[in-house]
């Protein structure tokens, strides 16, 4: 049992992703939302993969290949902050990121075994943690992180995304 983040552990922004977990196990849920996302999205076909609700929006290929970016983010974060270090990182932008990543020339199958390897890599780093870095915290994008709060980001996060696959693209 982790706990749920406070309201001081990061900024009002990522409570959005925050609130999405509602389990004082993150890892748990962390573990389960990695089959049970892997098991929707082989759902999707490879045609499929490459809708776009609206024509500057997105393709779902590019949202997944996000997920497994921000994801990557977020871990190198707790990392650093868990190890100890004090410099302040810094931002991240997803528009960057997806343009430099040519996601839909990736095939769909392949996405989906990246977002799996990602999510076990996250698995390992928060599964052997030590008890005494998950409150750990320091700095990036100017705003404050705890791990703890990092490790429900991500977590979150996804939930985000596969939701608004699910309401705006199939």
């Amino acid at each position: 049992m982790i706990g749920i983040p406070e309201p001081n552990e990061a900024a009002a922004y990522y409570f959005k992703y925050i609130d999405r977990v509602r389990s004082e196990d993150v890892v748990g849920v962390l573990g389960t939302q990695l089959e049970e996302t892997v098991g929707f999205l082989l759902g999707i076909s490879q045609e499929k993969s490459l809708h776009r609700y609206a024509p500057e929006k997105w393709s779902i290929r590019q949202v997944l290949n996000h997920v497994s970016d921000t994801e990557r983010v977020f871990v190198f974060r707790a990392l650093w902050f868990a190890r100890g270090f004090d410099s302040p990182l810094p931002s991240f932008d997803e528009n960057v990121s997806v343009e430099a990543a040519g996601a839909d020339v990736v095939s769909w199958a392949d996405q989906v075994e990246e977002f799996r390897a990602v999510r076990l890599a996250t698995l390992s780093f928060f599964r052997n943690l030590p008890a005494e870095a998950w409150m750990r915290s320091g700095t990036a994008s100017g705003n404050p992180f705890t791990v703890r709060a990092l490790a429900y980001i991500s977590a979150g996060h996804t939930a985000h995304h596969v939701a608004l696959i699910r309401e705006r693209y199939l």
